[in-house]
This record gives structure tokens, sequence and C-alpha cells, in this order.
């Protein structure tokens, strides 16, 4: 049963992000009006197609992707509404629905799990620790925090998340006090080892909590999917720099994981890693690197600003490099997730 609930929620949540993502440049195609011949979900051999006017709409064998076929997109066309025929303008939406309407599911999956809380908690200091260090260092109660190191904290866990990154026992914090901006540098915080070595902050205080109502809600399902883009941003920075070892990637099998386990504890962790998941999709697509759609984008606003396309021998050199790059990572990834599984 419990393998099954695992397939089911993994199928789900792996089909809803996808799903959205191409309907967003389906959706566009249509009103921006290129062709489209096939709108598929899934990869590999087709289980089910109907044909309805111009379009195909297809569901394949395996759940890991999708995608919406444009006349035009990836060979040359003569037909007047072929996706390289529309201008740029059209082009460039057409290639970003696919991440925006990532993170507007993203934000309606953090609008029900924000309902859902009994409280939504804010980043407004309510009491101390006996002895708390952050107290005796110049935090006081009624401090609304606003930044840690320099960086904006949108909502509670942004300022946990930053105290996480934080290595040697003090921040420096950006607080609201009697509605004026104070800076604190040198905050110190009790610090504690962990398991694998590495140091972390003790958090000796506690916070007020905001009350329930629609706008607070939608308010800070919004602030959530803000603090959601940046820590995926920061955590590929954090890769690039070296910051995070490359080995802490996790691709589908890593992910099914974690849905694994999320689906024996309930529905909301499950909505949470969906929200994640999602939102992910949405900053990674939009990252400028061939194959993905950031990549299509920055070739795009490079046409834009030339008033004419690169060489089409450049653009598929670029295009294969890059699904190539992605496809050793994309196995690497995977390598790791069946290694972390044998060894536990």
């Amino acid at each position: 049963m419990s393998l099954f609930i695992t397939i089911l929620a993994s199928v789900l949540v792996f089909g809803a992000v996808i799903f959205i993502h191409e309907l967003g440049h389906f959706t566009t195609a249509k009103l921006c009006g290129i062709k489209v011949n096939e709108f598929a979900l899934g990869m590999g051999p087709t289980l089910f197609h109907l044909k309805k006017g111009e379009t195909t709409y297809a569901l394949r064998l395996l759940p890991i992707g999708g995608f919406v076929s444009m006349e035009g997109e990836d060979e040359a066309s003569d037909d007047e509404r072929s996706f390289t025929r529309a201008p740029v303008w059209k082009r460039i939406i057409v290639v970003v629905a696919g991440a925006v309407m990532n993170m507007v599911l993203g934000f309606l999956v953090l609008v029900i799990l924000v309902s859902q809380q009994s409280a939504i908690t804010s980043r407004t200091v309510s009491q101390f620790a006996e002895n708390a260090s952050t107290q005796a260092s110049g935090l006081q109660i009624g401090d609304e925090i606003l930044a840690v190191n320099g960086r904006r904290c949108f909502i509670a866990d942004d300022v946990v998340y930053e105290f996480v990154r934080t290595q040697d026992g003090t921040a420096d914090l950006t607080v609201l006090r009697d509605g004026k901006k104070v800076e604190l540098p040198d905050v110190r915080f009790t610090t504690q080892e962990q398991e694998d070595g590495t140091t972390s902050l003790v958090i000796d205080f506690k916070v007020l909590p905001i009350e329930k109502t629609v706008f607070n809600v939608v308010k800070e399902a919004g602030l959530w999917t803000c603090s959601l883009s940046r820590m995926i941003f920061l955590s590929l920075i954090d890769l690039v720099t070296g910051r995070v070892a490359i080995n802490n990637l996790s691709g589908p099998v890593g992910i099914v994981t974690v849905i694994s386990e999320a689906a024996s504890i309930g529905w909301q962790p499950i909505l949470m890693i969906l929200a994640m998941i999602t939102v992910n999709l949405g900053i990674f697509n939009l990252i400028p690197f061939p194959a993905l759609d950031g990549g299509k984008l920055f070739l795009l606003l490079i046409e834009a600003i030339r008033r004419k396309p690169l060489p089409e021998k450049y653009e598929i050199v670029i295009n294969l490099v890059g699904f190539a790059a992605l496809m050793c990572l994309m196995l690497f990834v995977t390598y790791n997730d069946i290694a972390r599984l044998i060894t536990g």
C-alpha cells in the first residue's frame, strides 16, 4: 500500500508540475497565433493520443517530462504561423510562460498551506530564553527582523535559513524598532556542533503570531513564494561557488524518495514538496543555459537587440552542447541518488 501511495503521489506531483509548465507554453502559443502540432505529457512511446483541430494531445509512457511541439520551432517551416515567423516579443512570451505558470502554481499551493496553519509566524520577537545571548547583544522584545547579514528576510523561515548559513556564531541584524530601522552588528548566538562537524546557531527567542485573515494568508503566500525563489537562487550560487558540493544535488530518484517520506506523514508535506519543486523548476528553467527556456530566452534577447537571429548552425551547436551537458548532469545526480539509497 505504501508503494502504491508513493507511486501515486510521485506521479501526481511530477504530473502537476510538468502539466502546468507545458500548459503555459501551449496557451500562450495559441493566444499568439502560433501553430501547435502536439501537446504531450511524458516522454517515450505514446500511450494515448487524441487529435483535435490542428493539435495532437498525447500521453506518453515515461512520466519524466513533457513538451509542446510548435511548428517551425526545431526545423525550418514555410508556414506563416510557425514559431520562427512570430514577432520576437511573442516568442519571448511563449518561452517564459512555462516558468511563470510554475511560479503561479507554487503561489496557489502555498496559499492552501498557509490557510491550513493555525497561525502565521511573524519575524517580531516576543520573548527570550533565560540568559539569551541575542538579548545581551542588543536584540529587544518587539524588534521585527528585516534582514540577516544584509539579506532581506521575507518570512520567518528566511530568518532561520540565514541563521543556518551563519557559521561563526554572530550575525548582523537589521530590525524595525519603534518604526525605525536599526542596525545590530555582531549579534551573538549560542552555537552547537552538528553530527557532520558543522556549527549551527541556537535561536534563543520566540516570535509573535500574525492574525490569519484572507489578506494576510495571500500576503504570506506571496512572500513565501519570493522566499523560495531566492532560496533556490542562493542555493545555485552556493553550488557554483563551491559552498555546497555538487554531490548534494538530487534528481527524480531522490525526489521520489523525499515524496515517499512525505506521503507517510500526510498531504501537507506533499503539497510543500510540490510548491518547492514547481518554483524550483520555474527558476531553474530561466537560467540562461542552452537547452533550457532561459537559454532560448537569451538567444531571443540577442535577436531582439541585433534585429536578426543568430545563424542557425550556431544555435544548433549551442543547443546540442547544452543538451549533452544537461544529460550528463542528470546521469550524475541519478547515480548519486541511487548510491545514497544503497548506502543509506
